[in-house]
């Protein structure tokens, strides 16, 4: 293998991993408003199987209507949603075709009031300013959908490994200026905090038009550009956290099940994301070479290029030495992902195949 491939790699690795920290970074960060929260706000959550979240998550809209559309669960989510202080309402029955979260989230929003819907996973928490900060932010830059990336919180090993390496692989394809550009057809949000002015969501249709999606979040962003719905993806990291998988099965089936959709949904940014991934797991092959060949110096800088080049999505270099094991466990589940889509089995999640 000549110099010239390696030296390739590392400038490819560099290049892909830059751009798509600084993507992240220049999405607009939500200001911070100390104001209390205005009337006709309702918080919507969906809910399957959240025993162990709910309360935290109804909790965090003190003195705000809160719906939780129970997905008919099978544990004590409802109870413990009630006991919080949230409206509990049964989700209807799934049509053939329909996902759970967006029915569930149609459900809710025929029972809201108010001029203003959020959807927020029940998986999430948020501060007591974060409300009243995102209302006065899309008032203030006349949005009628603000959607919201938070702090990923990470517990097990599994979720510390391999979450912050998928994130920096995701935003690799994702264009922080065109995702937020009325003149750009690509889309992004993050289904676990999305913020709708009533008229709008009405006006494209609400999750009914997405029923049948698996990542309803892109989805519902694509069709607000095409009815030219004026929108804005934020970072809220200091406002709301999420913790959105406990185990490494967890994140196995929750990556199965979205990745390969994902990319189908937006085909440049998927083959951006994929051109990085492969190039990031040549990243053992190319260091082999330069032991092998006696290229010390070159290895030695080589093996610390991942890293280096992560420790911004990690939180630092200790955490980050565990990217090159990141690389190839997800592409393992890139595969299954993969092949899943191509022949068309459904992944396992909460209980049903979607």
């Amino acid at each position: 293998m000549p110099l010239w491939i390696a030296l390739s790699v590392a400038c490819g690795m560099a290049i892909f991993l830059a751009k798509s920290r600084l993507n992240y970074l220049r999405l607009p960060k939500l200001p911070t408003v100390h104001a209390p929260v205005p009337p006709g706000v309702t918080v919507i959550v969906p809910a399957r199987n959240e025993e162990h979240n709910i309360e935290r998550a109804v909790r965090s809209f003190p003195g705000v209507h809160v719906i939780v559309v129970d997905d008919h669960s099978e544990d004590r989510t409802a109870d413990l949603a009630r006991a919080a202080g949230a409206e509990v309402i049964l989700g209807p029955a799934l049509d053939a075709g329909a996902m759970g979260k967006p029915n569930a989230c149609a459900e809710g929003a025929r029972h809201a009031r108010g001029d203003w819907l959020l959807f927020v996973d029940a998986d999430t928490w948020f501060e007591p300013d974060f409300l009243a900060s995102a209302i006065a932010y899309a008032r203030h830059e006349s949005l009628d959908l603000l959607t919201c990336f938070l702090r990923i919180v990470r517990v097990g090993w599994a979720e510390r490994v391999l979450l912050p390496y998928s994130f920096a692989l995701y935003f690799c394809g994702v264009s922080a200026s065109n995702v937020n550009s009325p003149q750009s057809g690509e889309s992004l949000a993050n289904g676990q905090c999305m913020l709708f002015r009533r008229a709008a969501y009405d006006f494209i249709g609400g999750h009914g038009a997405v029923r049948s999606s698996v990542i309803e979040d892109v989805a519902l962003a694509a069709l607000a550009k095409q009815h030219r719905v004026f929108m804005r993806v934020v970072r809220a990291e200091e406002l709301g956290s999420v913790r959105m998988y406990r185990d490494l099965i967890s994140i196995w089936r929750g990556f199965t099940k979205n990745t390969f959709r994902f990319l189908e949904q937006n085909p440049w940014t998927g083959a951006q994301v994929i051109a990085s991934s492969i190039l990031l797991t040549s990243y053992i092959p190319v260091l082999v070479w330069l032991i092998a060949s006696g290229n010390w110096p070159w290895a030695i800088a080589f093996a610390a290029l991942p890293t280096a080049l992560l420790s911004g999505w990690y939180g630092g270099i200790p955490a980050a030495l565990s990217a090159p094991a990141a690389i190839y466990m997800f592409q393992l589940i890139a595969l299954d992902g993969m092949f899943g889509t191509l022949f068309r089995r459904k992944a396992l999640w909460k209980g049903r195949r979607v």
